[in-house]
């Protein structure tokens, strides 16, 4: 029932995700992220926020993402209704998806993310994403978002989308966190659309001069 893609960059330090659905409130169900961990999306038909939460924790104590996947998922007798990405600040991400997931479903793992969905049309959305990802240039952000329509294009959620999610992480600058809950004809399209409005104009000047990870005391003006 849902698509989403982990990603980071190494120029900026940046660690971002995306994520659409045919249900609600895709990115308060599925994305997390912490700057001394890294990005997770925990997903499927029965989506645990444990899941998205723990695999963090692990990471930030030092495992890798299959390792860490390995013990969310194993300690957890739901975990066949269930799917986890996760991708750490270095080294390659890992993907887990339960056999009762409704199909078509997948996951990649390629350089520097992780792509995973389930309750696809097709199951070429999750390559689509990973190649347009790796493909796209521009800020992280805008790399992820072209890779969320590229999914949508190659099949999307076979029930369509009323959901979409942005969440992006930067040590020098404010987190960027931006939900698209309800929209009935192009969540994706209207996720864009926010996008654009928050980091263009006095909206974003005033963004780029609250505190961050390498500036907790920043201020307007200083």
């Amino acid at each position: 029932m849902t698509f989403s893609l982990l990603a980071r960059d190494a120029e900026t330090g940046a660690i971002g995700g995306v994520a659409a659905t045919g249900s609600y409130c895709v990115g308060g169900w599925v994305l997390r992220g912490a700057l001394d961990a890294g990005m997770s999306a925990s997903q499927g038909a029965a989506p645990s926020t444990f899941w998205g939460e723990d695999v963090l924790v692990a990471l930030r104590d030092g495992m890798g993402a299959a390792a860490a996947i390995d013990a969310v998922t194993g300690a957890d007798p739901g975990r066949d209704w269930r799917q986890l990405s996760a991708l750490p600040l270095s080294g390659p991400g890992a993907a887990f998806t339960g056999g009762e997931n409704t199909p078509e479903t997948g996951s990649r793992v390629f350089d520097g993310g992780v792509a995973a969905g389930n309750m696809l049309a097709r199951a070429g959305v999750v390559d689509a994403m990973a190649e347009r990802f790796m493909t796209a240039s521009g800020p992280l952000d805008i790399r992820l978002l072209s890779a969320l329509r590229a999914g949508e294009a190659a099949g999307s959620d076979s029930r369509g989308l009323l959901s979409a999610a942005l969440l992006v992480l930067n040590p020098d600058r404010a987190p960027l966190t931006l939900r698209i809950d309800y929209h009935a004809g192009d969540p994706i399209g209207a996720l864009i659309e926010l996008h654009e409005r928050t980091t263009t104009g006095d909206y974003a000047d005033w963004a780029r001069q609250v505190p961050c990870r390498s500036d907790r005391t920043r201020v307007l003006g200083r």
